[in-house]
């Protein structure tokens, strides 16, 4: 498994973006619909969504381009080429978008074809264009529009000059349901949420907005009391709510079944609080998830007093899939060597990536290993430090070894020139 994990990490992706391959793929991968009685419509299918491509690259998207705006909305691969798509294209280059601009900002903003009415289009065109183009010092020019429309972009407005990252602003622009329709609610809600201190530069201040928007203070206050019911105090709760704004969303019905299955798999109430408190997004796994996840550590060999142990130190451990536990378990028990013991000593290591993380270092720990340098370190002085504090440990030190070690540790992010600089820039910092 290590000779075959370690071969995909040095070459994978070589060709992955050439046209061709790149089409068979996403029209292969986009469909929805995979019955192989209904070859006909199949067929269809597959010739709506080749109009869809071969529309976005005449209007020059690149394949990268056109890979992110059909992740990011895949229902574009479903609508019809000639009349749904074509005019709101040919209605924004007649505004006179160029071809850069307009591959620019659809490919960051997919949702803007999903607006009806080309007039629609060009004005959420035009202010996405303006946000796009201008410095953050620059005011937006204010916003004649009424209604729905007009409450977006003013709303967008004063977000982006609290310093909320374009991605946001654009998701809330486009969405048809978010806290930036509103006028009054909304000022009242960005209140709340400066008031507790939230940093408009992250995602938890978008969440957070949505929370106070979404809910009245009597829903807040109601569910509250079904955290405090189960043993939390408020400022537990407010210390959730800060570290996972959505946990106030959840029902008490969600709330209450996670609580009870944790208590189901070992944990007393206390520990439940405190792994709820320290890991609140643990909620969004269902029962059975949380089931399955028990009976896969318990399989693979972990007693239920050390899946106890893991959970209250790495509660997002109930959210893995049993697929990702046994992988990352075989190749650090059943190819490197270390114990279960180790895994439980540190489990936020099953959080580590397999492919960027753990692979390429434990490549450089083998080589040292099997060429007498030293023995088998422990696995916390392996993947629980950075990068830099690896290279140092393990690479640098190593003379003539260096250059195989450091080919090793990069793999195939060789050829990633941000990847090299950084390598480079770690190497300096170190020597």
């Amino acid at each position: 498994m290590f000779s075959s994990l370690f071969l995909l990490h040095s070459k994978r992706c070589i060709e992955l973006h050439k046209s061709s391959t790149f089409r068979a793929i996403l029209l292969q991968n986009a469909s929805p619909f995979c019955n192989p009685f209904s070859s006909a419509a199949s067929t269809v299918e597959s010739s709506e969504k080749d109009s869809v491509l071969n529309l976005l690259t005449s209007y020059g998207f690149t394949d990268t381009q056109i890979s992110r705006i059909t992740t990011a909305y895949p229902r574009l691969l479903t609508l019809d080429a000639e009349t749904t798509l074509l005019p709101k294209l040919r209605a924004l280059k007649s505004r006179g978008a160029s071809t850069p601009e307009l591959t620019e900002i659809i490919s960051k903003v997919p949702k803007i074809l999903a607006k009806r009415g080309a007039k629609s289009i060009a004005l959420y065109f035009d202010f996405i264009r303006d946000i796009i183009h201008n410095d953050r010092e620059v005011m937006l020019r204010p916003s004649s529009t009424e209604g729905k429309q007009g409450n977006k972009m003013r709303n967008v407005s004063v977000l982006r000059e609290m310093g909320v990252p374009q991605r946001f602003l654009f998701s809330l622009l486009v969405s048809e349901s978010q806290p930036v329709c509103g006028k009054e609610n909304f000022e009242v809600s960005v209140k709340k949420v400066v008031e507790m201190g939230f940093d408009p530069t992250t995602s938890k201040f978008v969440q957070a907005l949505h929370v106070f928007y979404e809910m009245s203070e009597r829903t807040i206050e109601e569910k509250v009391n079904v955290f405090v019911k189960l043993g939390f105090t408020v400022e537990q709760v407010w210390e959730m709510f800060n570290k996972c704004p959505y946990s106030l969303k959840f029902s008490e019905k969600k709330i209450t079944q996670t609580f009870e299955t944790l208590k189901r798999c070992g944990l007393g109430d206390a520990e439940v609080v405190s792994v709820m408190k320290k890991r609140p997004e643990c909620m969004r796994a269902s029962e059975e998830k949380i089931e399955n996840c028990v009976e896969t550590f318990l399989g693979i060999g972990f007693s239920g007093e050390e899946f106890v142990s893991m959970v209250k130190c790495f509660p997002t451990c109930v959210g893995l899939s049993a697929e990702t536990v046994r992988r990352k378990v075989e190749f650090l028990v059943g190819e490197m060597g270390w114990s279960l013991k180790d895994v439980v000593g540190i489990p936020p290591v099953l959080g580590y990536s397999l492919e960027k993380r753990m692979v390429p270092r434990c490549g450089v720990v083998r080589v040292l290993v099997e060429k007498g340098v030293m023995r088998m370190p422990p696995m916390s002085s392996v993947l629980a430090c950075s990068d830099k504090v690896f290279l140092n440990r393990f690479v640098l030190k190593h003379g003539k070894l260096v250059p195989e070690l450091m080919a090793i540790f990069a793999g195939d992010k060789k050829k990633d020139r941000t990847t090299i600089k950084n390598v480079k820039g770690l190497c300096l910092s170190v020597s």
